[in-house]
């Protein structure tokens, strides 16, 4: 007996059972959230990452913060141009290493800052969990994260 089309779906989940639709989901319900509030900073949620990361720790490595972030230099390198053409941050080379290049919030960064802090309430209060809950949360994601990425290199 021949198998129908629909016996050969049989093994396919559904869309809502599926671990990454659920966080492909959540990603882009984030990024609906994130939009406005970052809309009033002039800022994109990929740049919001760059300026939030310098926040907890300026004067840095343009190769440190690409790790942090999971961002190539392809990636990272057109963002921080915006970042610098808008006054945010600057970009200088290493005076002990030309080949690594320095990466610092201006005042008006630094400054940033305090309109900013507003946008982390919000997030807060709209994902509506506990602390711990979302801590836990994202401490189990981080670690699926990782077992993907170390399964890629062991592929590699």
């Amino acid at each position: 007996m021949k198998n129908t089309p629909t016996d050969d779906l049989a093994d396919v989940p559904k869309i809502d059972e599926m671990l990454c639709f659920s966080i492909y989901s959540a990603g882009h319900a984030f990024n609906q959230l994130y939009r406005p509030l970052l809309d009033e900073l002039d800022l994109t949620y990929p740049q919001f990452l760059v300026m939030t990361s310098l926040w907890a720790r300026d004067d840095r490595m343009v190769k440190d913060l690409g790790e942090t972030l999971f961002l190539d230099s392809s990636t990272l390198t057109p963002l921080l141009k915006r970042l610098e053409n808008v006054g945010l941050v600057t970009r200088n080379r290493n005076p002990a290493d030309e080949r690594q290049v320095l990466l610092r919030l201006t005042p008006k960064g630094q400054a940033l800052k305090s309109r900013a802090t507003h946008v982390f309430d919000c997030i807060g209060k709209a994902v509506g969990l506990d602390a711990e809950t979302v801590n836990k949360i994202r401490d189990t994601i981080a670690s699926l994260r990782d077992n993907i990425h170390k399964k890629d290199k062991e592929a590699s």
